[in-house]
């Protein structure tokens, strides 16, 4: 459904009753499509929320982004495990 911007502006809830209804509403400016009014539709998949949080500009894909390994080993540290460090620092407040 096209609309002009004076038509949309002064009849909006004649689009938004289309789009409720399941339609798109191009916004025309002297007859060019500047814009358009669709219904949202949420994500059923994770790839669908990670590509419509994308397209929101909230998230950003990572293009170093490597492998993740399932098989990999923790790396082991000398001195005080981390755990214990936090257990003093705890017990000192």
């Amino acid at each position: 459904m096209k609309m002009g911007l004076r038509d949309a502006n002064q009849n909006f809830s004649k689009a938004i009753k289309a789009v409720k209804a399941g339609k798109v509403v191009v916004l025309t400016e002297r007859g060019k499509p500047i814009a358009t009014i669709q219904p949202y539709r949420t994500a059923t998949t994770d790839r669908e929320a990670m590509q419509q949080l994308e397209q929101e500009g909230i998230l950003r894909p990572n293009a170093n982004a490597g492998i993740i390994r399932e098989s990999s080993t923790p790396v082991r540290i000398k001195g005080v495990s981390l755990s214990r460090t936090l257990r003093q620092i705890r017990d000192e407040d």
